[in-house]
């Protein structure tokens, strides 16, 4: 089968930083699904795992973490697909990536693609809106449930994969006042039509652009992008007993300036249920299924800003370049071999 790997970790601009190359088609066994894949996304993610995960000398890594495809063989103790099955998942990162012909995947992980979306507009999915739900239900507790609640939601980079899921989430699920921050024009658009209430520029000082727009306290912080550039900020203004949660690798992260506030931290990582196969790890399978549900019913729709043609080395490198720029918005796909 047709795959894209590298097998030294390169700058994106070098010519081996991926490569195309073939392998043979996995056998899946236990609760192994077999995926056709249809289409792919592309995450921050890859690319930081290209930067620092080397494979064995001779062996090609194989990267990414989102797909849509068809299911094509299942091992014997799987129970919730059959081969013909259209799903959409985002994959453990202890194991080969999505970015192949074909892809074992544990069912557990994986959600029934939604009907109304094609395979590119459903790729874009999985890991943003796992990570998404997760942070926000699971780590922040918001209450999926529309229920008036008199807190603001800070979203700290709300353009990116996860914010513009993220957006949609709590907008449409909870009684939040949900503020996203961007800075170019474009972004801060894309924001606004996801559903965000307001839109503030994280390239200045946030608390005057926040008091400013009179709103309810900012209980809720979730910051998904430069995290030790912001989170000083934040503590300025951030209420009593607020909570604050991240997903990205901060450089520097002093949680002691959130004491006086009694303030706690929560960290998000979707592969966490995947990599210690935790007792709850089928509930990233239901989650997809809700947010199946939800795409279908119109309540959530796609973050799919662009596709770069099919799956192959050159269009990753270009797909990998644009995410290491940081003026990417949305999710960006890559359909077909």
């Amino acid at each position: 089968m047709k795959a894209v790997g590298y097998q030294k970790s390169r700058s994106i601009e070098e010519a081996d930083s991926l490569v195309d190359f073939e392998i043979a088609k996995p056998e899946p066994s236990g609760r192994d699904i077999r995926v056709a894949v249809k289409a792919i996304s592309v995450n921050p993610v890859d690319y930081k795992v290209r930067k620092r995960a080397e494979p064995p000398a001779g062996e090609y890594k194989i990267l990414g973490f989102d797909a849509a495809g068809v299911v094509d063989a299942v091992g014997p103790e799987v129970t919730q697909f059959k081969p013909g099955d259209e799903v959409f998942y985002a994959g453990s990162n202890q194991r080969q990536g999505t970015n192949s012909e074909f892809h074992l995947v544990d069912e557990r992980i994986v959600g029934k693609k939604p009907g109304s979306l094609s395979f590119a507009q459903a790729a874009a999915l999985p890991l943003t809106a796992i990570t998404a739900w997760e942070l926000l239900f699971d780590r922040l507790g918001a209450k999926p449930d529309g229920s008036e609640d008199p807190r603001t939601l800070l979203i700290i980079g709300g353009a990116g994969g996860v914010g513009s899921i993220l957006i949609q989430l709590a907008r449409k699920l909870t009684g939040l006042t949900v503020v996203a921050t961007a800075t170019r024009p474009e972004s801060k658009k894309w924001c606004s039509d996801l559903g965000a209430h307001a839109v503030v520029d994280h390239s200045r000082p946030m608390k005057g652009q926040i008091e400013a727009l009179n709103l309810n306290p900012v209980g809720l912080v979730a910051s998904l992008t430069f995290t030790h550039e912001h989170y000083m900020d934040v503590a300025d203004f951030i209420a009593p007993q607020g909570k604050f949660g991240l997903i990205d690798d901060p450089t520097e992260f002093n949680v002691a300036v959130f004491k006086s506030k009694t303030v706690s931290i929560h960290w998000e990582l979707m592969f966490t249920r995947s990599t210690f196969k935790t007792a709850d790890m089928d509930a990233q399978g239901k989650l997809l299924n809700q947010v199946s549900a939800l795409i279908d019913k119109g309540v959530l729709r796609t973050t799919l800003d662009q596709t770069l043609g099919t799956i192959n080395a050159a269009n990753l490198k270009r797909a990998h370049e644009l995410l290491e720029s940081g003026k990417s918005r949305g999710k960006i796909v890559l359909e077909g071999w």
